[in-house]
């Protein structure tokens, strides 16, 4: 009889080449370019449509309440999709689907005002186009649901395609950032550039002038790049067929409601998850009194113009555009963050290059609290131009803080995408919950902010006030209590059998 021969022992799964990790993350771009035209353009737009200051704050609510439950749920659901079920598998069916979200969104936001007309708005400068707000929002609430039903899903797709491998997980997540970044600065540079409407002259109408027809210009460049990046992020590479611990959860789960999945997986969570929750949502409520008010802060505060007033309106937009500008400054030094980021990470460990970056941020909100101070007590010229010095400073703070921003965009992904594999909960969940530590800031800052900053004066520089305090505390739970948060390198993770520190 012949010799009985062992099975042969299963090929390994071969490795997803790092180009196509690259390509999977391109949708970031095109997502990332319409949300810096929200951040940048979206709040004064908002007073132009007679929204007061006060309460423009509370117009970014629409984002956060449809993330809170959003981004979890469909993380959930891609989770428990089959991946033959679809020919796109169970990730890139919601991040097509978000896209075309988005798309609808932004069309919806950048006509706004004309569609605001139809509903009988008054169009005489000055006055409060009610039907126009109506409408905006309507788009402003899409286009969060789109933007929460696409990154979600696509952080998920790479944690798929890196199999649990900390190296790779950060480089995927490096490469996010670094398309965020480029989405940034044609982002941006698209704010600041105040001739779209001479390029595309039908956007100009009764209802909608130059600074709205540069808007609606901006948003359709929008639908074309988030087009092209979505298509390239689809067709880039297969799904994997199997999930490892993505399918090796409780067998009783997916019976469970998803609200009662979504809360009673907090209670796996091991005390370095908390962590990095507690930090990120530190770190964003530091960072929203800035995403919110960046470039009004330089229409008011430094330009000292207004978007109400017609004497002061030029001024307000004059600074609006330079804001935009140094945002555009801002997400350069995110791009080149990103790509050294992996480096840093090895060096020093992810929690200490964590801590140090909110440090950062909190020596950054100080000096704009400090450059407002000194402009407010300054004589401008009589052109009302601001002098040299204070636009640079402002430029120099803006840039400045692209490295903190590729490090909030990388870090707390890639720790909890690793942490949370080693639970057994999904990698869509997973993003869903960290979600919440975003979102739950957010809505903290839009309530009080506005009332907030009224209660001062109804300048910025109180909201800047406490961003700078939320992120020096952030950073010191980041240094004392994830000072060992290094990300393990594949061959040692494996060696301790795929646990980390």
């Amino acid at each position: 009889m012949p010799p009985r021969t062992a099975p042969a022992a299963p090929t390994p799964p071969r490795k997803v080449p790092l180009r196509k990790l690259l390509r999977a993350a391109s949708v970031a771009c095109g997502v990332q370019f319409g949300w810096a035209l929200q951040l940048s353009l979206l709040t004064p737009y908002v007073q132009e449509l007679g929204i007061p200051h006060a309460f423009a704050s509370l117009v970014w609510l629409c984002g956060p309440l449809s993330g809170l439950l959003v981004q979890p749920l469909v993380g959930h659901l891609s989770d428990r999709l089959a991946p033959a079920a679809s020919p796109l598998g169970r990730r890139r069916p919601f991040i097509a689907a978000g896209a075309a979200s988005i798309a609808a969104a932004v069309l919806t936001v950048g006509f706004s005002a004309d569609l605001g007309r139809l509903f009988g708005d008054d169009v005489t400068p000055g006055s409060t186009r009610l039907g126009a707000i109506c409408v905006y929002l309507v788009g402003f609430w899409l286009l969060d649901v789109g933007n929460n039903a696409t990154q979600g899903p696509c952080r998920a797709f790479l944690a798929d395609l890196t199999e649990n491998d900390p190296r790779r997980t950060r480089i995927a997540n490096a490469y996010f950032s670094l398309f965020m970044a480029l989405g940034n600065i044609l982002g941006y540079a698209t704010g600041a550039y105040s001739g779209w409407y001479s390029i595309f002259p039908f956007t100009v109408t009764e209802s909608c002038g130059v600074s709205c027809a540069n808007l609606k210009s901006a948003f359709l460049l929008d639908i074309i790049i988030l087009v092209i990046t979505t298509y390239i992020t689809v067709a880039s590479v297969q799904e994997p067929q199997t999930f490892g611990s993505d399918e090796a959860q409780n067998p009783g789960a997916e019976q469970e409601a998803f609200l009662w999945e979504l809360f009673g997986s907090l209670r796996y969570f091991t005390l370095p998850i908390w962590m990095v929750l507690i930090v990120t949502a530190l770190t964003w409520i530091a960072w929203f009194p800035f995403t919110l008010f960046d470039t009004d802060w330089m229409g008011r505060e430094i330009y000292r113009g207004s978007p109400d007033n017609p004497g002061e309106t030029q001024r307000y937009h004059d600074g609006v555009r330079m804001g935009s500008f140094g945002l555009m400054l801002n997400s350069v030094v995110l791009g080149f963050t990103s790509v050294v980021l992996e480096k840093l990470c090895r060096k020093w460990g992810a929690g200490l290059v964590w801590g140090v970056s909110n440090i950062i941020m909190t020596l950054c909100f100080l000096a704009m609290l400090v450059i407002t101070y000194v402009a407010q007590n300054m004589d401008y010229p009589s052109t009302g131009e601001p002098p040299t010095g204070i636009i640079v400073a402002s430029l120099v703070v803006f840039t400045i803080l692209g490295a903190p921003l590729a490090i909030t965009y990388s870090i707390p992904y890639a720790m909890a995408a690793s942490r949370v594999e080693n639970l057994g909960l999904g990698q869509g969940l997973a993003m869903g919950i960290l979600n919440l530590a975003i979102v739950v800031p957010q809505v903290i800052v839009s309530l009080g902010s506005g009332p907030w900053d009224q209660m001062f004066g109804g300048g910025n520089a109180p909201a800047f006030a406490v961003a700078a305090g939320s992120s020096f505390i952030g950073g010191l739970v980041a240094i004392l209590g994830l000072p060992r948060a290094r990300i393990a390198s594949s061959s040692s993770s494996r060696r301790r059998g795929g646990t980390h520190r």
